[in-house]
C-alpha cells in the first residue's frame, strides 16, 4: 500500500512539474501575442549572466627588448599607428563561410554459435544412465547482428557581423564576442560567434574569418511563429526523451 502512495506521489509530481513548464512556456508566448517578438536591448556582452572569462593556457612573460633611440615600438605591427582593433573595446568584422559536405556509410554483420556439453561419469560411486557425461549439461547458443547506417550533410552558412573584444589575453590574444538580431516579419533571427583570435590574423581591413577563430562557437537560430510550428511541443519532447519504445 506504501509502495502504491508513493508511485502516486511521484506521478502527481511529475504532473505538477509538466503543468508548471506549461504554463511558464503559455506566459512566455501569451506575452508575445499580437506584436512580434522582442529584441533584447543593446548591452555589454560581459555583462550577460552566462559570460564568463576566458582563460587559455599561457606562455612565461618575457619583458619586451628595449632600443634606446629606436623609433619602433615593440610589439606594434605597423610602423604608423595600426587602425586595426587592439584592446578591449575595439571592434572588427568577423566572417563566417562554412560549406560542409559529409558522406558516410557503414554496415555491419556479426554472428557467433557455442555449444556445450558437461558430464559426470562418477560421483560419490554412483554410476548410470542418470548421470551420463552425454546427458548431465548441454547448452547451445546462435547470435546474429546486421546493423546498416547512412549519413549525408550538406551544410553553408555564409554571414559577416562585428564583433566587440570583450579581453586581451597575457600573450596578446584577443577574445572576441559578436551578437546580432534580426526580426523580419515577425521571426527574430539570433547570430552569435565568439572565440580566441591572434592579432595578427586580423586583415588590413579590420576583418577576421571564422577558420582564424580558437575556440570558435558560432550560433545561428530564432524565435518566433514560425520556429514555435516547427517544434514539437514541450509534453512531447519530454514523453520522447523518457520512454523506450
Amino acid at each position: 500500500m506504501r509502495a502504491a502512495l508513493s508511485g502516486v506521489a511521484l506521478v502527481s509530481a511529475a504532473m505538477t512539474g509538466l503543468l508548471c513548464l506549461s504554463a511558464c512556456s503559455g506566459l512566455s508566448d501569451l506575452s508575445e501575442q499580437g506584436h512580434p517578438p522582442r529584441m533584447t536591448t543593446t548591452s555589454d556582452p560581459t555583462q550577460a549572466p552566462d559570460y564568463r572569462p576566458v582563460t587559455m593556457p599561457m606562455p612565461p612573460l618575457q619583458p619586451p627588448p628595449t632600443e634606446v633611440g629606436s623609433l619602433w615600438r615593440p610589439g606594434s605591427r605597423a610602423f604608423f599607428r595600426d587602425q586595426r582593433a587592439s584592446q578591449v573595446g575595439d571592434l572588427l568584422t568577423i566572417k563566417v563561410d562554412i560549406a560542409d559536405n559529409a558522406a558516410l556509410t557503414n554496415d555491419t554483420s556479426a554472428s557467433g554459435s557455442g555449444t556445450e556439453t558437461f558430464g559426470i561419469p562418477n560421483l560419490f560411486g554412483l554410476q548410470g544412465k542418470a548421470l551420463s557425461s552425454a546427458t548431465a549439461l548441454h547448452t547451445s547458443s546462435t547470435n546474429a547482428n546486421t546493423a546498416t547506417g547512412t549519413i549525408t550533410r550538406n551544410e553553408t552558412v555564409t554571414l559577416s557581423l562585428a564583433g566587440t573584444i570583450t579581453q586581451v589575453l597575457p600573450n596578446g590574444n584577443f577574445v572576441v564576442v559578436a551578437r546580432q538580431e534580426v526580426r523580419i516579419n515577425g521571426e527574430l533571427r539570433q547570430l552569435m560567434v565568439s572565440g580566441v583570435v591572434r592579432p595578427q590574423d586580423i586583415t588590413e581591413d579590420n576583418t577576421v574569418t571564422h577558420d582564424r577563430i580558437a575556440e570558435a562557437r558560432i550560433s545561428y537560430g530564432g524565435r518566433g511563429q514560425l520556429t514555435k510550428m516547427q517544434m514539437p511541443r514541450y509534453g512531447q519532447q519530454i514523453l520522447d526523451s523518457i520512454l523506450p519504445f
